[in-house]
């Protein structure tokens, strides 16, 4: 099988981003994405170019363009999600964004009527329909196609920086799973997502697409959700590993991380590096301990076990690329990093606000509902 890939002239930045639309006065998910969707399309038939569905009717997902810097994704973002706002509000829903939502059961929820989802479901059974999570997907233009595969291979080094920093579903039907993302572990369960394997290269990666679309274990390539894949089409790298975030900073600090880690990457292959390529089991036990702990896990940083906190890791990765990030121009925003590791992570975050209101978790919602609205001001 022969994949096109269509690549960057640059490190491009596309971003993804997973609203929760919440009833104001039950607190739980609603499913109004049709409504809203209809209100915002300039023709009214549901068709947006920067806001889709997804899988389910509580879900509206919002995209940016092909953008050059973290600003102006941001601003991009912003302008759509206050179309969506401004719909869900006629219909008394408000926007959140978390990896799960913290009381709602997944069972009460009505699958958007589109074919790809009907087969999804009839594939995947209860584990798709268990689906009630939401994240953050950032697109990264690569330069060349034969660059994807080891760029992706050499991010799996900082799965657990991602997944830390953006760690934001501690909640699960009402109760506390006792991790910092559930979410995470929520998506492994499908066949094709979860960590990726580490391929030699783009031709060893046409071939597996290939025997995956043969034995129709898949039908297409979109249905390999991977934490973090090569996006043929965008001419992307997309980190999907990222939880979803309630505010814009919290976008922005992901964004500026992806986008600076891809242009050394790209860079490094230029000027002749081989990059690295993590051991698959020190990938697995480092993704673990990020979704357990979070903030507070400790990382394996080479194949004899030596660990360092997660929190230290970040500090020293913000450090190495702020060159690159004065380049791209998004210096402010790979700095907001270390201060919002201080005010805490979104789950800690939710924690706090269930301990201070007797463990309910209605309060949490509140804390989301308004994180979101004060959080879109740019």
């Amino acid at each position: 099988m022969h994949i096109e890939f269509t690549p960057s002239q640059r490190t491009s930045l596309g971003v993804e981003w997973e609203l929760e639309l919440v009833d104001l006065d039950t607190r739980q998910l609603v499913g109004h994405s049709d409504a809203v969707l209809a209100a915002i399309s300039p023709e009214g038939d549901g068709e947006h170019p920067k806001a889709k569905h997804e899988l389910l009717q509580s879900c509206v997902e919002v995209i940016t363009g092909i953008c050059q810097t973290v600003a102006e994704a941001r601003a991009d973002l912003a302008a759509t999600v206050a179309e969506v706002s401004a719909a869900a509000a006629d219909l008394n829903a408000g926007l959140i964004c978390s990896g799960t939502h913290p009381i709602t059961d997944w069972s009460t929820q009505r699958i958007t009527d589109l074919p790809r989802y009907h087969a999804l479901l009839e594939r995947n059974q209860w584990m798709a329909r268990q689906l009630q999570i939401f994240g953050v997907h950032v697109h990264c233009g690569v330069r060349a196609p034969q660059k994807a595969i080891p760029i992706v291979n050499a991010l799996l080094g900082y799965v657990p920086h991602f997944l830390a920093l953006s760690a934001s579903s501690p909640y699960w039907i009402g109760s506390d799973t006792g991790l910092a993302s559930y979410r995470s572990k929520i998506f492994e369960a499908l066949p094709t997502a979860g960590l990726p394997y580490q391929l030699s290269g783009w031709d060893a990666f046409e071939r597996y697409m290939d025997a995956l679309v043969s034995s129709k274990a898949i039908e297409t390539i979109r249905e390999v959700w991977w934490d973090i894949r090569p996006h043929p089409n965008f001419g992307t790298v997309e980190l999907r590993i990222c939880d979803g975030l309630p505010t814009l900073d919290e976008i922005s600090c992901v964004a500026a991380l992806a986008q600076c880690l891809v242009e050394r990457f790209d860079r490094q292959l230029d000027e002749g590096y081989t990059l690295p390529e993590p051991r698959p089991w020190l990938v697995r036990e480092n993704k673990w301990r990020a979704a357990r702990y979070g903030l507070d896990a400790e990382i394996i940083t080479d194949n004899t076990g030596h660990v360092q906190p997660v929190v230290a890791a970040v500090h020293d990765l913000v450090d190495d690329l702020l060159p690159i990030a004065r380049r791209l121009q998004c210096e402010d925003e790979l700095l907001l990093i270390p201060r919002l590791m201080q005010r805490g992570a979104s789950y800690q975050r939710q924690r706090a606000a269930a301990a201070a209101n007797a463990g309910e978790l209605v309060p949490v919602v509140d804390l989301l509902l308004t994180e979101m609205r004060e959080g879109l001001k740019l």
